[in-house]
């Protein structure tokens, strides 16, 4: 394997575990009594402040100057909404389930199933290759078998209320 493809795999890795811990991060943002999207304020925050560090430090030590062209703007600017969009969407996801657990499985495998087909349609190339399909349909089925199998905790309590004594709930057929 190549030095830049080792890097790649590398950066993919950290993506995969900052946007892993991400949703169970979210999930303890939460603060009983009070609307969740607080959080979604300092989520923002956090966008800015990073991604304008990071972006600014990124162009200087690639070699490139803060001049734009129009195509960077726009797809930067709509991938920034996108973004935000899901942001918003997840957080409210969360106040819903109430439970990382049952989002994030979703949310992950959903986006790479969209993410795999959007790039398809993007790149102008509509022939999909039959091991592709099988992908999207594998992955389908895998987000049902999660959310069908897994363990979710109790349920939340009111402020107020003692925590429930039960045992913990799953969602699937227990053996």
């Amino acid at each position: 394997m190549s030095n830049e493809k080792m890097i790649g795999l590398i950066f993919a890795i950290a993506t995969a575990i900052f946007w892993g811990l991400y949703g169970p991060a979210l999930g303890k943002a939460r603060v009983v009594g009070e609307t969740p999207f607080k959080a979604y304020i300092f989520i923002g925050l956090a966008y800015l402040i990073w991604g304008m560090i990071g972006g600014i430090v990124a162009v200087k030590v690639s070699g490139g100057t803060l001049a734009f062209k129009p195509e960077s703007m726009t797809w930067g600017f709509v991938a920034g909404t996108l973004g935000a969009f899901g942001a918003l969407t997840l957080t409210y996801a969360m106040f819903s389930a109430k439970d990382a657990r049952l989002v994030m499985p979703v949310v992950f495998g959903g986006a790479t199933a969209i993410s795999a087909i959007a790039g398809t349609l993007l790149a102008r190339s509509h022939h999909v290759p039959p091991a592709q399909i099988a992908g999207f349909i594998l992955v389908i089925v895998g987000v049902v078998l999660i959310q069908l199998n897994a363990t979710h905790g109790p349920p939340a309590t009111k402020p107020g209320t003692a925590p429930s004594t039960s045992t913990v709930q799953t969602t699937g057929s227990e053996k």
